[in-house]
């Protein structure tokens, strides 16, 4: 890969060896090597053990995690908040694997839709709950540098399946406690 960045490099009309481009190719790697990591995460050890009997029905929601993600199209950054929801069916998940999952898909060349429902499907395969709602607001940098070059455009995705999908009630809640002290 570094060769390649090297390449990458001389091709933009850069001299690699000039003094602050010389580790850049290792620095390249290194870094792409931790926004990819998400292809070789191992969903079941992430989720190590962390899900739970519980017979409680109320929603769990955590709320404005934080994701960085990088555009399959162009390779460039997007980063917004994920909001992610469950209605439990006798299984609960510890709260901090939540975010974790939504990092193993983030850190993958992606489309804020196809995150947005493998977020919602990882959570469904491991806690078969009564419903899940994933909702994604994210800004990307392939639009706000180069094309349209749209500065304030944000991207909104969502995935509801079951109760989310179906109860109208299960829904206005599922939206209300997002809006509730949200910036």
């Amino acid at each position: 890969m570094e060769e390649l960045i090297q390449g990458i490099i001389k091709e933009i009309g850069e001299d690699p060896s000039r003094e602050g481009l010389v580790r850049t190719p290792h620095r390249v790697k290194e870094s792409y090597q931790f926004l990819t990591s998400g292809y070789t995460a191992d969903l079941n050890k992430i989720v190590n053990d962390a899900i739970f009997e519980e017979a409680t029905t109320g929603m769990v929601l955590v709320r404005d995690i934080e994701m960085y993600s990088l555009c399959e199209h162009h390779l460039l950054p997007f980063f917004g908040r994920a909001h992610v929801a469950y209605i439990p069916n006798k299984k609960i998940i510890g709260i901090s694997k939540i975010p974790r999952i939504v990092d193993v898909f983030a850190r993958r060349l992606q489309v804020q839709e196809r995150l947005t429902d493998q977020i919602a499907e990882a959570l469904i395969e491991v806690l078969e709950p009564l419903g899940v709602g994933v909702i994604i607001k994210a800004k990307h940098l392939c639009m706000m540098m180069r094309g349209v070059e749209k500065q304030n455009s944000e991207l909104f995705t969502s995935s509801l399946h079951g109760v989310f999908k179906t109860d109208p009630t299960t829904r206005s809640e599922f939206l209300d406690l997002i809006r509730t002290g949200s910036h």
